[in-house]
């Protein structure tokens, strides 16, 4: 027989499910929303969302960490392939279909990190170069790992409101992309800074904060 406790417990999950979707569909349409917005689209109680998260920012917050977990599972299930140039289209797609960076990107700048996440972001790089090192002898001589992060991004900013034709999509942009990292012919202008590529994350006086009213 199912405890009721048990029965809470599989609520609980399936609600924080929904919620999250709910998140990411509300945010990625305008993340000054409050979380009241979130709950009205989980068709959940704004009680049932706070006894999951604080505050706007630690949904936020459970948001960005997931697509980081995310990116560094896509990394390592690509490490895998003995094929150099093969094991990081591998991740490169696996990345650009997990849809990891059109929130990530979007949010960026709108929580504090936590160490935890600190580190993982550490990981994530550490793995994105790897596969980058492992396919630069088939690159353009002038291409660096700051490059692929801006093509995942342009990827990312594909969207069409069919979720099918957005991936297809994508994935049309992306051989294009990856062809353009090939070697051939010199790049116009120098790849993006660590300044550049990393400012988003400063926290910015227009910030949505917590949100928690309205």
């Amino acid at each position: 027989m199912t405890s009721p406790t048990s029965g809470r417990a599989r609520q609980a999950a399936r609600n924080d499910v929904t919620i999250l979707a709910a998140a990411k569909e509300v945010f990625l349409a305008d993340k000054r929303a409050p979380v009241a917005a979130v709950a009205e689209r989980a068709g959940v109680g704004i009680s049932a969302l706070y006894r999951r998260y604080a505050g706007k920012e630690d949904l936020l917050r459970k948001l960005c960490h997931d697509g980081l977990l995310t990116f560094i599972e896509q990394a390592e299930r690509a490490s895998a392939e003995r094929d150099d140039w093969a094991a990081f289209e591998t991740f490169v797609l696996g990345v650009v279909e997990a849809d990891v960076h059109s929130l990530t990107v979007h949010l960026a700048g709108t929580f504090t990190p936590t160490e935890e996440m600190s580190a993982d972001a550490v990981r994530a790089d550490e793995l994105a170069t790897a596969l980058f090192e492992r396919a630069r002898p088939r690159m353009r001589a002038e291409v660096v790992p700051a490059d692929l992060t801006m093509l995942l991004e342009m990827c990312a900013a594909v969207r069409v409101p069919d979720p099918a034709r957005t991936t297809s999509l994508r994935r049309r942009y992306l051989a294009m992309l990856l062809d353009g990292l090939r070697a051939g012919v010199s790049l116009p202008g120098p790849a993006p800074t660590r300044a550049e590529l990393s400012w988003r994350w400063m926290p910015r006086p227009d910030d949505p904060g917590d949100g928690s009213g309205g």
